[in-house]
């Protein structure tokens, strides 16, 4: 149980650092969007105000996997951690791991830290170079490798496998195909899984297959809608699932989700990520399915709720992501327990403000 609580801390520590980032980012995509703005693809060209603010705005949700894979880090390790914890996050980027290989970096590298500080013997002369050089250097080196020759194999092979069973499932029933491309897009908000799922559904798009693209859609919508819809449930029935932080990442990311923006639902996962996975996997699924079978296309590949005018059929793709929501909120409300007291003293603990103390 404390072994729990330790690990619940050092993701608790990581959200603190990563919610703001995420709040400027998707609030920045929010802004640009709204106002006709798209990525900046060729900086030598001319672009838009709208243009720059989505275009940091992506950027910004970039920095996530290294944010949280540095917080962990650095609630296990202290400041010898945080520069490796950022390299590791980095790494999740770059072999596609996403959030989910960005906290297991910072585990990882942040244990290491802590066992060198142990084990790792130097002269007398070299003791102080160990926090600023050595613990962040040999960490930074060792984990790296392990990131790269053994986590990122897997999860490229998985993403080359994901991307042939998509292409090999064309043609089945609409529904399960439907089905299985809303798991993939909601399953792990904005990583490896999704970007496949979205990937795929961007060059449907190119062929003039529509319908993909709307399940896409409405996959990332269903995280932030359902998460918000348990809360709602939770107040209702007076049964409490979500500690105070929690309830105020939801509070977040609600709107940012009528954008489009499914990463506000990280911070809410990262705590349990069993549970708010499977049922925002469920969810989507289910709503994808309907949204294949009900043959809702999107001509636009993003937008939220914005675009939803432009689709085939408006008011049925509301319909089922109303469905796929309302599955993941009573998911999440029958699902998950309610907070124990150690983790809101956790919480709690590190909001503690010394700032005023006084020694006499």
């Amino acid at each position: 149980m404390l072994k729990k609580l330790q690990l619940k801390k050092h993701a608790l520590t990581a959200i603190s650092y990563m919610l703001p980032l995420v709040v400027a980012a998707g609030l920045l995509i929010a802004i640009g969007n709204l106002s006709g703005g798209a990525v900046i693809e060729d900086y030598s060209q001319s672009y838009s105000i709208p243009d720059a603010l989505v275009s940091l705005g992506v950027l910004g949700m970039g920095l996530l996997a290294p944010v949280i894979a540095a917080g962990i880090s650095y609630s296990i390790a202290d400041r010898p951690g945080i520069a490796p914890g950022l390299f590791m996050g980095l790494i999740a980027n770059s072999i596609g791991a996403g959030f989910l290989g960005g906290m297991l970096g910072g585990y990882l590298v942040g244990y290491f830290v802590n066992w060198l500080k142990k084990n790792l013997k130097v002269p007398n002369w070299a003791e102080g170079l160990m926090p600023m050089m050595i613990l962040p250097l040999v960490s930074t080196i060792v984990i790296a490798l392990l990131m790269y020759f053994v986590v990122g194999v897997p999860i490229v092979a998985a993403t080359n496998a994901l991307t042939e069973f998509l292409t090999n499932m064309r043609g089945t029933s609409n529904f399960i195909f439907g089905s299985v491309m809303g798991a993939m897009a909601a399953f792990d908000f904005g990583g490896p899984v999704n970007k496949t799922a979205s990937l795929f559904a961007d060059g449907l798009l190119l062929e003039g297959v529509y319908e993909p693209e709307a399940v896409k859609i409405l996959a990332s919508m269903v995280p932030p809608f359902g998460v918000t819809l348990s809360w709602v449930f939770s107040r209702f029935f007076k049964k409490k699932i979500y500690s105070s932080r929690e309830v105020e990442n939801i509070k977040v990311a609600f709107p940012m989700g009528i954008t489009m923006i499914t990463e506000g639902v990280i911070p809410i996962a990262a705590v349990d990520p069993l549970r708010v996975i499977a049922s925002c996997t469920i969810g989507a699924a289910v709503g994808g399915g309907l949204s294949m079978m009900w043959e809702i296309g999107s001509p636009v590949p993003s937008g939220g709720m914005f675009i939803v005018p432009a689709m085939t059929d408006p008011l049925k793709f509301c319909l089922a992501l109303f469905i796929g929501s309302l599955i993941t909120g009573i998911l999440l409300f029958a699902l998950k327990k309610e907070p124990v007291k150690q983790e809101e003293f956790l919480e709690k603990e590190e909001e503690i403000d010394l700032s005023d103390l006084k020694l006499s």
